[in-house]
């Protein structure tokens, strides 16, 4: 596809915020075509601002799934919700995202009590709207629209793709004009060895659920290209304590192994070459509060 002059084009950054779960991450690989974002059932599985890339028309839409916003009690809450917001900031549109089926509980609201503050335009989306009554859609867009001026209203399902087209073509004639920002062939802006990294939590996540703190993390020690073409990636799989390294490694490691299979399987997929990965686990106390692993997932580390 021939990249339009410049004139002609618009391109432009859209943050997706919304409380834990909404469906975000879904939502952000369902507009970019192409996964970027790691999914689990989860909460707060999304840590730091993940950027994916859609093209739409002469528009390059980037789209940024922020992590979920919620009432923060550890430093590393802290951390996320401060991302989300900043990446809020940063944007040319915010698009909230509310799970249908929560409606405007405690936590929508005070979401919806903040994003007041923001200046820039806002577009609501309702998603898992499959799963709820149509009165109830009804009531649950005009109690959002009372409390926030949205530009517009967008009913979702994000999993089965269900009306995410509309929203792509809403965003791409809203952003401004201007050049495109990354080379069109380019679907994230998130390094290699970090998304490899966040697919193994992803797969250590969906193994485990929970019986494994979201603390957990994964980080990418060695990436070795080999004279064969394939590639040699060694990670360490971090937690908090030794009963929680038992759980990983499972009986005679098997659940290891497991996890190991399913991140290798992904990898590969996403990189277009065969992948060699060994995992390591290690038991790292109060790495919560440790600045390094903050900057190390692209996190500002919280003073207090």
């Amino acid at each position: 596809m021939r990249i339009p002059m410049s004139e002609e084009t618009r391109a432009g950054f859209v943050a997706l915020i919304g409380a834990p779960n909404a469906g975000k991450s879904t939502l952000l690989n369902s507009l970019v075509g192409a996964k970027v974002s790691i999914v689990t059932h989860k909460v707060q599985t999304t840590r730091v601002p993940v950027r994916g890339i859609a093209i739409a028309g002469n528009a390059q839409i980037v789209f940024v799934d922020t992590p979920g916003i919620f009432a923060p009690k550890r430093r590393l809450d802290r951390a996320m919700v401060g991302s989300a917001w900043q990446g809020a900031a940063d944007a040319d549109l915010v698009a909230l995202l509310i799970d249908a089926q929560r409606a405007l509980d405690e936590e929508n609201r005070e979401i919806l009590g903040k994003l007041k503050e923001v200046p820039q335009p806002k577009v609501l989306i309702l998603n898992k709207i499959d799963l709820i009554e149509r009165e109830k859609l009804l009531a649950l867009t005009a109690g959002a629209n009372e409390l926030v001026r949205f530009e517009r209203t967008f009913m979702i399902s994000a999993t089965k793709g269900d009306g995410v087209s509309d929203v792509r073509d809403y965003f791409a004639n809203a952003m401004p004009k201007g050049p495109w920002l990354y080379p069109e062939d380019e679907i994230s802006d998130v390094p290699m060895r970090l998304m490899a990294a966040e697919i193994t939590r992803e797969k250590l996540y969906l193994r485990l659920h929970e019986e494994l703190p979201y603390q957990s993390t994964v980080e990418t020690d060695s990436w070795q290209e080999m004279k064969d073409g394939s590639v040699r990636i060694e990670q360490t799989i971090f937690v908090e304590r030794d009963g929680q390294k038992k759980i990983v490694l499972g009986q005679g490691g098997k659940m290891v192994k497991s996890i190991s299979m399913d991140a290798r399987k992904e990898i590969s997929k996403e990189i277009e070459k065969k992948v060699h990965l060994f995992l390591h686990v290690k038991v790292r106390e109060g790495w919560g509060d440790d600045p390094e692993r903050y900057r190390g997932i692209g996190l500002e580390f919280p003073k207090e």
